[in-house]
C-alpha cells in the first residue's frame, strides 16, 4: 500500500506540466501583444515627443521583462519539480542550476525590476496621479524591494547552516 501511495504522489508532478504549458500559451499571448505595442509605437514614431517616446520603451522593457520571468519560471520549475531537461541541458544552461531558493530570489529580483520601470513610468506621468496614488506605488515598491531583500538574507543563512 505504501508503495502506490509513494507513486501516485510521485507520479502527480507530472500535472504540473499543465501549468507550464499555460504558462507557455500565456507567453505566445504576451508576444502578440507585445507585438501590437510595438506597433503603437513603430507607428507613431515621429508624432512621439521624447517624454511618450520614453515611456513607450519603459512599456517594452517591462513587457519583456516579464517574458522573461515567465520563461524563468516554466524552465526552473519543469527542471526542478518534474523532470530534467536531458539533450537539451546545453540549452537551458543559461539558467544555471536554480533550487527553489535561488528561484524566488531570482524571481523576487525580476518583480523588483518590473515595480521600479512601474514607478518610474508612474513618477514620468506625475500630472496624471494623486499623491495618494503615488505615495502608494511607492510603498508597494518598497515592499518588493524589502521582500527582496529579505528572501536574499534568508537563503545566506539557509546556504550557511547547510555548510
Amino acid at each position: 500500500m505504501e508503495l502506490i501511495v509513494e507513486r501516485i504522489i510521485l507520479s502527480s508532478r507530472w500535472l504540473l506540466v499543465v501549468f507550464y504549458l499555460g504558462l507557455v500559451a500565456a507567453l505566445a499571448l504576451y508576444a502578440v501583444s507585445f507585438i501590437y505595442k510595438f506597433y503603437k509605437v513603430a507607428i507613431m514614431v515621429f508624432t512621439y515627443d521624447e517624454a511618450d517616446m520614453i515611456l513607450a520603451m519603459l512599456s517594452l522593457i517591462d513587457a519583456a521583462l516579464v517574458a522573461s520571468l515567465i520563461v524563468m519560471v516554466m524552465i526552473s520549475g519543469y527542471e526542478n519539480f518534474v523532470s530534467r531537461f536531458d539533450e537539451a541541458d546545453a540549452e537551458v544552461s543559461f539558467l544555471g542550476k536554480l533550487d527553489s531558493g535561488s528561484l524566488k530570489i531570482k524571481v523576487a529580483s525580476s518583480i523588483v525590476a518590473i515595480s521600479s520601470i512601474h514607478l518610474l513610468q508612474i513618477f514620468l506621468n506625475t500630472q496624471q496621479y494623486t499623491s495618494e496614488q503615488l505615495m502608494w506605488a511607492t510603498i508597494m515598491h518598497i515592499a518588493f524591494v524589502v521582500s527582496a531583500l529579505m528572501l536574499g538574507f534568508l537563503e545566506q543563512i539557509m546556504n550557511r547552516l547547510k555548510k
